[in-house]
């Protein structure tokens, strides 16, 4: 079950586990357009995307979707790759951004649980562990080469064009394939040794 199921069993941590989920997605989110405004594509600052507002990002199946099951999405940012400057590896620098936020939020989270006198149970601590873990998956995932996910556009910036085109063609059935293999539990390999690299690199930062 998803968080939804913390709602009936225990509110507080529902509440403690949305907020850092929703923003997670939305800040993910608002880092694509950031990047894609700072490289020449203004498209989402000028469709109000640039906002920490949840009306402007939300979906509403993928709103659910990320309650009930713990996989969804928001809309995604909108971004012209012909108005970005080196239009190859700005996409790059655009598909990576929202990845790199989620592992920034991450390793704040785990900072704080680290340095800080927090108790075990407390809620600033249980809120920081769930912000911690929600940005590791949500990294992990993302991380993935399969259509929509930012994993498939930053392969696509080091493919030749013929290959961007064959794998483009899989993001119209991209969400149903994720979804499936989700419940098979096909990604789960790939979601730990993704989620192994990202604390790796954390914990040399956390211990170094």
């Amino acid at each position: 079950m998803g968080p939804i199921n913390f709602l009936i069993k225990n509110p507080l941590a529902f509440v403690l586990m949305a907020i850092p989920l929703l923003y997670s997605v939305i800040l993910h989110e608002v880092a694509h357009g950031w990047v894609a405004y700072k490289m020449g594509d203004p498209t989402a600052k000028q469709m109000g995307r640039l906002t920490l507002n949840p009306l402007k990002h939300l979906d509403p199946m993928g709103t659910l979707m990320l309650f009930v099951f713990g996989f969804g999405w928001a809309r995604p940012v909108p971004v012209n790759p012909a108005n970005l400057h080196k239009s190859r590896a700005g996409m790059i620098f655009v598909s990576s951004a929202g990845i790199v936020i989620n592992i920034m939020l991450a390793f704040v989270a785990l900072f704080l649980l680290r340095f800080l006198s927090l108790p075990s149970h407390g809620i600033a601590a249980t809120l920081l562990y769930y912000l911690a873990t929600i940005n590791i998956i949500l990294a992990a995932l993302n991380l993935i080469p399969i259509p929509p996910l930012d994993g498939s556009k930053i392969l696509m910036g080091f493919l030749p064009d013929r290959l961007q085109y064959s794998l483009s063609k899989v993001e119209s059935y991209g969400f149903f394939i994720i979804i499936v293999l989700l419940y098979f539990g096909m990604l789960n390999p790939l979601i730990d040794f993704f989620r192994w690299i990202i604390l790796s690199i954390i914990g040399i930062l956390l211990f170094r």
